[in-house]
């Protein structure tokens, strides 16, 4: 998705210096404008502003700590977006770092795929200083239309949690119905036909639905990202004592489906699992 990011900037014709740990994936990128650099401490020197799109905690750190990472590379005036979804703790701790050095930072986690950024539908959900937000906020909506203050560092990724936890649950409810209506003789393609035309039907389900019939060759998110998500609401939900019943149900199903062999498989394969338990065939 990041790769995509930078591709809608150099579109809107903003000049992007980027980075990414296999050189290979960002050729594309460079051959239409892209400025390579060598570190993401030399992204940072090089921008005003430098956005990070991140798989998870350990991967932030890699490239924001150390002598050749974006903390190093910061200054007075530099402004850093982090857009990954990692813990709020982890973004706290990281903006204290940033401000450290005299610079500003916003988590900025978006909401969608990559699907709905090449459709232009990206959402965004912001937190830290709202005058430093509004100061981002076209750069933002050059990538993605809608970009939502939502209060101080940490806040906008624990939206991004509580956001994302529902996308594997509404996806199992999709597959325990769609299955219901299949084993009791109605054809798999016409029960997703009606369906996706329901009321039940969110832009995820919109989407995703259709991965029951054909699913795709490369993932959009795997089953291990959709994990750590979770676990990482479940986590929350431990902390400020708010019970997350079909969360955890969902996460067991994640386990399951890794048991089987399909952690790299998108998430919406927990319709295959689900069939399975069902006695039913689904290839």
């Amino acid at each position: 998705m990041g790769s995509r990011m930078a591709r809608r900037l150099l579109t809107a014709g903003h000049t992007v210096t980027g980075y990414n740990r296999t050189r290979d994936k960002a050729q594309p990128l460079v051959e239409v404008g892209m400025k390579w650099a060598d570190s993401p401490r030399v992204v940072t020197e090089s921008s005003d502003i430098v956005f990070s799109m991140i798989a998870n905690n350990h991967a932030l750190r890699a490239v924001t700590e150390g002598q050749y990472g974006i903390i190093t590379g910061l200054s007075r005036g530099k402004i850093y977006v982090e857009m990954s979804t990692v813990s709020p703790a982890a973004i706290r701790e990281l903006a204290q770092q940033v401000e450290s050095k005299h610079a500003e930072m916003l988590d900025a986690p978006v909401s969608g795929s990559s699907i709905t950024l090449d459709e232009g539908k990206l959402s965004f959900m912001v937190g830290g200083k709202k005058e430093i937000f509004d100061k981002v906020l076209p750069y933002l909506q050059a990538i993605g239309p809608k970009a939502t203050y939502v209060g101080s560092h940490g806040l906008a990724a624990s939206m991004k949690i509580a956001t994302n936890l529902s996308l594997a649950v509404q996806m199992l409810a999709f597959s325990e119905g769609l299955l219901l209506a299949e084993k009791s003789g109605i054809a798999r393609e016409t029960a997703v036909e009606v369906l996706l035309n329901s009321v039940i039907a969110s832009p995820m389900v919109q989407y995703r639905g259709p991965f029951v019939l054909k699913m795709p060759d490369e993932a959009i998110f795997d089953v291990n990202m959709m994990q750590k998500d979770l676990l990482l609401a479940l986590e929350m939900g431990r902390q400020l004592d708010v019970p997350l019943p079909t969360t955890a149900i969902t996460n067991e199903m994640l386990t399951t489906t890794r048991a089987m062999g399909l952690a790299e498989k998108d998430f919406a394969i927990l319709f295959e699992v689900l069939a399975r338990m069902a006695g039913m065939k689904t290839g």
